[in-house]
């Protein structure tokens, strides 16, 4: 059974209150509870983890090299300038896949660019929920392709 680490960094513990109009009325917790539904769905084990704190997220992504098969992270405004998290990612044999609910690429300009998606196997944004589900279903065959080289 593959293990799937998703990480939400910071501000995405205030889903459903912070900015609807962008981030819509859902929140974490409805998130999370939908993924697992896919995990469970596609036999999946599937942890989520959540930090407002970049050494937590760093911490997390380290342990993932030796606990999961894959990470589906969403490093919130952390994407556009936190080196530290970029180079936790490219420090691990894990395979990680970026993730933004709103489009950040037709936001303000500083959202567009990512020091985060050089080093992850690929990005989706501007989906809403539903990139989530697509980052795991993503990773999953991702992680098939891997086992058939």
């Amino acid at each position: 059974m593959k293990r799937l680490l998703v990480i939400n960094g910071p501000n995405l513990n205030r889903l459903g209150v912070r900015e609807p109009g962008i981030y819509g009325g859902e929140t974490l917790a409805t998130l999370e509870s939908g993924l697992q539904l896919v995990a469970e769905r596609e036999g999946i084990k599937l942890e989520t983890f959540q930090s407002n704190h970049e050494g937590a997220i760093i911490d997390q992504l380290h342990a993932a090299d030796t606990d999961y098969d894959g990470v589906i992270i969403n490093p919130g405004a952390f994407t556009h300038y936190s080196y530290a998290i970029r180079d936790a990612i490219a420090g691990i044999s894990t395979p990680v896949l970026e993730v933004h609910i709103s489009n950040v690429h037709a936001r303000e300009e500083f959202r567009h660019h990512s020091v985060t998606a050089p080093v992850s196997i690929g990005q989706i944004v501007g989906l809403g929920f539903y990139g989530y589900e697509l980052g795991l279903l993503a990773m999953l065959q991702h992680l098939r392709g891997k086992e058939n080289e």
